[in-house]
């Protein structure tokens, strides 16, 4: 059960390499300090993928296959497959034959690519409290956000494990979960791995194995668990 440090050790000269390195960013250089993320960015999100991102959507809400719906709106399963993957630009009207396919009004198809970008802001002791499993064994789950319409759904929480709190390690779900630590200390499972965790430490996971709490070392503790997903999971 021992624990890894992330920290690195500096090679002699790398403080003083650093300091002069960022002094002064050349010219060419600042875009790269916008984010240490590699997401890609935002104008990288075509019309192509954001109508086809957007079609796809519409199919799985009306419990449409791909091969159901290119059949009535008369065209191939691979043209379709194609468009919902923003990898073509579809005619006008392949996208009248779509959306009369789908009941919806041409328009709607470019609405998801013309909308404001979405989020979420939720004061300090106003998450949504939500009722789960853990719920049961002291674990109390605070919702810090939502209304995300994207392939992906990002679910964060704050959780609180209160002095009357149980063990509980029969977590499981799809996609993937993170945790931060930010008080108390517990010993976390994850399948047959465990892990101490105190304030700072981070855990990242496939939260289809079997997971949670298995010691509460220091009560009450609180961390942070962000769980990802994709709809065609739920």
């Amino acid at each position: 059960m021992g624990r890894r440090s992330g920290r690195r050790r500096l090679q002699p000269g790398t403080k003083d390499t650093m300091a002069q390195n960022s002094a002064k960013p050349a010219a060419d250089d600042t875009d790269d300090l916008a984010t240490g993320s590699t997401a890609p960015r935002s104008d990288q999100r075509t019309l192509e993928r954001a109508l086809g991102s957007h079609v796809r959507r519409l199919r799985r809400q009306k419990d449409l296959s791909i091969a159901d719906l290119s059949s009535s709106a008369g065209i191939s399963s691979g043209m379709l497959s194609k468009i919902e993957n923003g990898q073509i630009s579809p005619s006008l009207s392949t996208l009248q034959q779509i959306s009369s396919a789908l009941g919806v009004q041409m328009s709607t198809l470019f609405a998801e690519f013309e909308e404001q970008r979405d989020c979420s802001f939720v004061r300090a002791d106003q998450g949504v409290v939500i009722d789960r499993r853990g719920t049961k064994a002291g674990h109390i789950y605070r919702l810090l956000g939502h209304g995300l319409r994207d392939d992906v759904v990002v679910e964060p929480y704050l959780i609180e494990l209160r002095e009357d709190a149980m063990p509980y390690t029969n977590f499981q779900h799809a996609g993937t979960e993170f945790i931060y630590m930010l008080t108390g200390r517990v010993t976390y499972r994850h399948g047959e791995q465990i892990y101490e965790l105190g304030p700072g430490d981070a855990l990242l996971f496939d939260s289809a194995a079997l997971h949670g709490p298995e010691r509460l070392i220091e009560l009450p503790s609180t961390y942070l668990s962000i769980i990802v997903y994709t709809r065609d999971q739920v």
